[in-house]
């Protein structure tokens, strides 16, 4: 995993980028067909804002975080390289949907989100990724990050 992750994160781009080409050139915006009767549908949304629609209107936040976030992901991955192997693929997740998602922003001005369940907002396949890798994340500070403290710690 430690050797895989920049082939991940740049899977998940390739992944993400191609679902939203297809949804771009097949759907208008706004456009929606239902997959399972009224539980899922693919609907074409132009998301000016973070998660949720907020933030919207704040394109240098919505810019410089994942920057930052994105940065510190990759400082991180490469400082820590001792570490189990959740800790990169929850990186590797993570960084990927977000560089993809900051690809949308910086050349249409919006994301591109298709994931339609109704009762939840439009997502897409970057934000899947990022919320995989936060989950991962969790795992890994629960299960190994203490354990890799205290190796730390006994080599001193």
């Amino acid at each position: 995993m430690r050797k895989a992750k920049y082939g991940l994160i740049l899977l998940i781009i390739l992944v993400d980028q191609a679902v939203k080409a297809a949804v771009r050139g097949s759907f208008g915006p706004g456009e929606s067909k239902d997959i399972i009767g009224s539980f899922f549908s693919l609907t074409y949304v132009q998301n000016t804002g973070a998660a949720f629609s907020m933030f919207r209107g704040m394109d240098w936040l919505l810019m410089a975080v994942p920057v930052l976030a994105i940065a510190f992901g990759i400082w991180y991955m490469e400082k820590h390289r001792d570490q189990h192997w959740t800790l990169y693929l929850s990186l590797a997740l993570t960084i990927g949907g977000g560089l993809s998602n900051l690809i949308d922003r910086l050349v249409f001005g919006f994301v591109t989100d298709m994931f339609d369940f109704h009762f939840w907002p439009v997502f897409n396949v970057a934000d899947i990724a990022i919320c995989t890798g936060c989950g991962i994340l969790v795992i890994y500070i629960l299960k190994y990050y203490s354990e890799s403290k205290d190796d730390n710690n006994s080599r001193e």
